[in-house]
């Protein structure tokens, strides 16, 4: 029973005491109990047989501390709550024992859960996930730390956008050992884990499934996936080509391309050009462009449209070129025909799950909203942050508000010398997947 609760009770007896001496809650109302009496040696039937009011007024309130001293949530075993823990003090309190603390002195899953995710960004199963996934690979670094609290530390960095050396303090640690176990764990995830959960939808189930849903998304058939690029913000960039970091919206940056599914997974990533480069250039030096304009993905699905050959197409908006394998709109400001105007209005709902998984990638890891890292660790930071969303998507974590970026104002793309035939092509299938669409949508 909880201290002060005893101390209150013992303060009311005494109460009770000098308010009438001449009954007793302890003891029987007779000092003689006959037969008769028995039954009323219990403090309860002393109560019945006085005259005076304390002890009713003793037990009333004795009855309302014991209900809120029962009611009361016990601290040092929590089994439920309407709210999570308030986040550990801001100076030197991340420390492994703590760490350790917080993962096993819980007993109710969905009030730990949302204590993780508002430090770590996901839940506490999918971070047990992530560090068995890395473990092997931390290990075998002979870090000092514990594998558990180093990816810990990383996804809190990631998810709140501290610096290594805000984050000193706050774990006891040198910010060199910070940057140092960021970079290890960043490396990690955009290496080995990016093949197990960025992956091309190559095989036929799963082409069908990403082709189907958008097809029920846009009533546009064989659309596999959504392109677009975003500039992520940049703490440290050479100071001496800074107009070649300068993005659109007049801020350091590094471009970030990136292919989304249905499910606003990224099955294509790519970080491989400065700011001020826009997106149809970043898209040519991809590797994605390369292995698409050699043939190298084997999409194992072609439909007829109209007498045309259709194999599996990404749909990207006006800063991306117009090819056999990317369709983009007829027209930015809907000026082109009927059948025109209804395509692109679906073309660009099908964009639209590519404009979601940004904004969400760039709300779960704020980080990316200003990254504060070196330039030469950026990318893997950035493609890093990639795959934990895609490992949040999957494992479906709840989604956040989205971070929302102004309209991109770039001009159309042009198209190479190189690509003609590819547009040729690109061009005849856009025209025949509109007309197609409207005479399906118009009939019904």
């Amino acid at each position: 029973m909880d201290e002060s609760f005893l101390l209150m009770l013992s303060n009311l007896l005494h109460l009770h005491n000098s308010l009438d001496p001449s009954t007793s809650l302890l003891s029987s109302a007779s000092s003689t109990p006959s037969s008769s009496s028995v039954t009323s040696s219990s403090p309860s039937s002393s109560l019945l047989t006085t005259s005076s009011a304390a002890p009713l007024l003793f037990f009333t309130l004795a009855s309302l501390l014991s209900f809120l001293a029962c009611s009361k949530p016990n601290n040092k075993n929590r089994k439920s709550g309407s709210s999570p823990r308030p986040a550990p003090p801001a100076n030197g309190a991340y420390t492994v024992a703590v760490f350790q603390s917080l993962s096993n002195d819980w007993t109710s899953a969905p009030l730990r859960d949302a204590q993780w995710r508002a430090l770590y960004g996901l839940s506490y199963p999918v971070f047990t996930k992530i560090v068995e996934k890395l473990n092997p690979h931390i290990a075998a670094s002979n870090l000092s730390l514990p594998s558990d609290f180093a990816v810990s530390m990383v996804l809190f960095r990631l998810a709140h956008g501290y610096s290594a050396k805000s984050l000193a303090s706050r774990y006891n640690l040198e910010p060199y050992l910070i940057s140092k176990i960021t970079n290890m764990v960043t490396r990690l995830l955009a290496t080995k884990l990016y093949p197990e959960y960025v992956k091309i939808p190559a095989s036929k189930r799963r082409l069908n499934e990403v082709t189907l849903a958008f097809e029920e998304l846009t009533s546009l058939p064989n659309m596999c996936g959504a392109i677009d690029g975003t500039p992520i913000k940049l703490r440290s960039f050479p100071t001496n080509e800074s107009n070649l970091y300068r993005c659109e919206y007049g801020y350091p940056a590094l471009q970030l391309q990136v292919v989304s599914d249905h499910k606003k997974m990224f099955w294509d990533v790519c970080v491989k050009a400065p700011g001020a480069v826009d997106d149809a250039t970043h898209f040519r030096d991809s590797l994605l462009y390369n292995r698409l304009v050699s043939d190298d993905i084997v999409w194992d699905k072609v439909i007829n449209v109209r007498g045309h050959h259709v194999r599996p197409y990404v749909v990207g908006d006006w800063c991306y070129p117009l090819m056999a394998f990317l369709m983009t709109p007829f027209s930015p400001n809907g000026s082109g025909s009927p059948a025109q105007n209804l395509f692109d209005g679906m073309l660009m709902k099908g964009r639209s799950v590519v404009v979601d998984a940004i904004g969400l990638l760039k709300s779960r890891w704020r980080i990316l909203q200003d990254l504060d890292v070196g330039l030469s660790h950026a990318p893997q930071t950035i493609v890093a942050c990639c795959v934990l969303h895609n490992v949040c998507q999957q494992m479906r974590e709840p989604e956040p508000d989205v971070w929302r970026e102004p309209d991109e104002t770039a001009a159309p793309a042009r198209v190479l010398e190189s690509e003609k035939s590819f547009h040729y092509f690109g061009d005849s299938l856009r025209q025949a997947l509109a007309d197609d669409l409207h005479h399906r949508l118009s009939s019904r």
